[in-house]
């Protein structure tokens, strides 16, 4: 199936019950909160506390992720007593996989009760002074992908057929990221984030054309994501790990292992970032 098909809203509804209802039959966690876990940072998933780990293959209409550095399960456990369902890994695009599929994830999260995701995933950097390593919360986006989760007929089950996508990226849960940051002693860069198919890296006359669009770093994930759980009425943050500098900015060849290198280097400060995100937000509830 190419990756713009559509599957009929109905079937859309019918794969998300066989998924909850496949999951509640292994776990009793009922999570609040969902995270997403971009390349080279699922390391975030092994500090759970009870931690149980269901393989995407073992689950109806889950395809298993085929990209370096995403392992591919959906995580159940505790952060400082909050529950939580974990993406260890996620489906992209550029597999071949159609946008329905590619969502479909995050879309379970929900119907499981996560009603705040935090999406992280690894990006190059569009601005030349910052560096490789810095962390960037993501304040709005460009889907530059060419489709999106919402084409065809609306199911009204899902969500509402014009979702405002306004506020995609929650302010408060945003104040949140700053404020455990300010307190972690880490930095934050903020900006927007455009995504775009891949598989490729862009050419310098692309990443030029981005920057004059407005945007601060790109990658090849998170913003379909985004679009289905603002359907759904979820809020959402998200935070790119900036692993590489774009094309025409970097002096060298881009490369996946660098990207892998550079996320797993930052991924002690992803997990603090994340468990006190988590334990202040699970707070609020």
């Amino acid at each position: 199936m190419p990756p713009n098909s559509q599957i009929p809203p109905s079937s859309v509804g019918a794969r998300l019950d066989d998924c909850v209802f496949a999951v509640r039959k292994r776990i009793a966690i009922e999570p609040t909160i969902g995270v997403v876990l971009g390349s080279g940072l699922g390391g975030f998933a092994e500090s759970f506390e009870g931690r149980i780990a269901i393989p995407y293959r073992d689950l109806p209409h889950m395809a298993d992720s085929t990209v370096a550095g995403h392992e591919g399960n959906l995580c159940f456990g505790r952060i400082d007593g909050v529950a939580v369902v974990c993406m260890q890994g996620r489906l992209h695009l550029y597999e071949g996989h159609s946008v329905d599929k590619v969502v479909h994830g995050v879309r379970t999260m929900a119907r499981l009760g996560a009603r705040r995701v935090f999406i992280t995933n690894a990006a190059g950097s569009l601005r030349a002074d910052w560096s490789p390593g810095d962390l960037m919360l993501v304040t709005d986006h460009l889907n530059l992908t060419g489709v999106s989760p919402l084409l065809g007929p609306n199911d009204e089950s899902i969500g509402p057929r014009f979702p405002d996508m306004v506020g995609a990226y929650d302010g408060d849960l945003g104040d949140a990221l700053r404020s455990v940051a300010r307190q972690s002693s880490i930095s934050l860069r903020e900006g927007v984030y455009a995504g775009l198919l891949g598989p490729q890296y862009e050419t310098p006359a692309e990443v030029r054309m981005l920057r004059g669009l407005g945007a601060d770093a790109v990658g090849m994930s998170t913003v379909l994501e985004v679009i289905a759980l603002r359907h759904m009425g979820v809020r959402v943050c998200a935070l790119s790990c900036l692993t590489n500098s774009a094309a025409g900015i970097a002096s060298h060849p881009l490369d996946h292992a660098d990207v892998e290198a550079v996320a797993r280097r930052r991924g002690p400060e992803l997990v603090t970032l994340l468990t006190r995100w988590i334990a202040v937000v699970g707070r609020a509830r």
